[in-house]
């Protein structure tokens, strides 16, 4: 299994860590129906929802790179 880190889609993540889907809400982020989930990063997520990168992946549990 590939490492889950910022630089992956969120599509990624949620295949490998259907838990993430949580952390996601709580931040207010609804990817878990949105088509861009396929191609966009999580730190492009986390920049478009404005939300601080360091405290998304802590919530995800993964690593910046």
């Amino acid at each position: 299994m590939t490492e889950i880190t910022a630089d992956s889609t969120i599509y990624d993540l949620l295949k490998a860590k259907p838990e993430a889907t949580e952390a996601l809400f709580k931040f207010g982020m609804g990817c878990v129906g949105c088509a861009i989930a396929r191609g966009e990063t999580i730190r492009q997520a986390a920049e478009a929802h404005g939300i601080p990168l360091p405290e998304l992946i802590k919530a995800l549990g993964i690593k910046e790179n």
